[in-house]
């Protein structure tokens, strides 16, 4: 039964799900674009708007639950000073997700999810 389990498993143990997630975060808040699997994008797409709205709030406890999953200090400072104002007056959908195509290799399903400016 899947009861109560929210998202995609992609493969992954819970653990590295989490650490993927982080990762691919910390790599879109960095390059404010990444190409990635379409399952994985849509992932992401909650995990980091979560982040944004979080730091929308600007304060040091949204500082703090931020840091938890952006472990870089240069991307947290980016993204609390430069993307998290830019969307002060936007109610939500800080993302979005462009389909590519597949990947040569495994025929994957590729996406582009980018910060909206």
């Amino acid at each position: 039964m899947r009861h109560r389990s929210k998202g995609k498993q992609l493969g992954r143990t819970y653990t590295h799900r989490k650490a993927t997630l982080r990762n691919l975060a910390t790599s879109l808040f960095r390059h404010e674009r990444i190409e990635t699997t379409t399952a994985k994008a849509k992932e992401l797409r909650p995990f980091a708007e979560r982040l944004i709205t979080l730091a929308r709030r600007g304060d040091l406890h949204a500082r703090r639950l931020a840091g938890r999953n952006i472990q870089d200090r240069d991307v947290l400072g980016k993204l609390f000073d430069d993307i998290a104002p830019r969307y002060t007056e936007r109610p939500g959908g800080y993302t979005r997700i462009l389909k590519l195509g597949n990947r040569k290799g495994d025929a994957a399903e590729m996406s582009l999810i980018e910060l909206v400016r």
